[in-house]
């Protein structure tokens, strides 16, 4: 894990990339703002986590990183150790955790609930869409106190480490980090009466097989008795109604994506 810092003081902002060693988008999004060398207006932790899985171009080595937390600084793993490190380097801190992914392009913002922090920060975000992810955290990093993540697009794609900087850019001007520069070139900041937030339900499981299909689209309504993906040439067809969210062939080993449910915009977390 390589940590950098920047300003004067304790940090309680931070930024993490590279907790998937083959979504290179975050570091370098965040090598991109260092070799800017910026003027901050409050303390910053930059932090590439997960250096041996990037250097492999693999996932993780030996754990996902992003299911083992609150990790185990006396594990035997690689992954399991390093959880426990990263979470103790983030303490305290309001974190933007950078992913990339196999199944949307535009970029996705995750939220555990809507709290002071999201409703803050987030409609400050160029995303397309929300997520709340609720009780379907699976040991991931969003399950802690004031911490988003976000997809920046496909993964491996220059688009998405250009978004990865943009949306890195946006977090740190929105929590008082970097000034709000209209003159400098950001990805626009939709109205938050149009991005929708679709709360996870569940995962969508995917039996074992050779060949896999998905004939949905994420975030597009999947009506009851609809065959929206495959296994083997075997249709899979929707018991209920349901919104897909990641729902991609290969993205996970053992399920599509996830269940999820429409349940407003950004605009209406104010009501909440």
């Amino acid at each position: 894990m390589k940590v950098y810092e920047l300003g004067e003081g304790t940090p309680e902002v931070a930024v993490i990339g590279g907790i998937h060693g083959d979504e290179p988008c975050g570091p370098l999004a965040i090598k991109r703002l260092l070799a800017e060398e910026p003027t901050v207006e409050r303390p910053v932790k930059l932090i590439i986590a997960n250096e041996e899985a990037l250097e492999a171009g693999q996932r993780y080595l030996e754990a996902d990183l992003n299911r083992v937390f609150p990790g185990d600084p006396a594990a035997d793993d690689h992954e399991r150790r390093l959880a426990a490190d990263l979470l103790a380097e983030i303490e305290d801190c309001t974190t933007l955790a950078l992913h990339s992914t196999q199944s949307y392009a535009e970029p996705i913002g995750a939220v555990k609930a809507v709290d002071t922090v999201a409703r803050e920060i987030v409609p400050q975000l160029p995303v397309s869409v929300i997520t709340e992810t609720d009780d379907n955290t699976d040991g991931r990093l969003i399950k802690y106190p004031n911490v988003i993540e976000v997809e920046c697009g496909l993964q491996g794609t220059d688009d998405a480490a250009k978004n990865g900087y943009e949306l890195v850019r946006a977090f740190l001007a929105a929590t008082g980090v970097l000034p709000l520069d209209d003159a400098m070139d950001r990805l626009t900041v939709p109205d938050p009466e149009t991005i929708p937030v679709f709360r996870v339900e569940g995962p969508i499981p995917k039996a074992e097989g050779t060949e896999y299909e998905v004939f949905v689209d994420n975030f597009e309504l999947v009506s009851a008795g609809t065959a929206f993906a495959a296994v083997d040439g075997e249709a899979i067809h929707a018991e209920t109604d349901f919104y897909p969210v990641l729902l991609s062939p290969y993205g996970y080993a053992d399920i599509f994506g996830y269940r999820s449910e429409r349940v407003g915009t950004v605009a209406e977390w104010e009501t909440v």
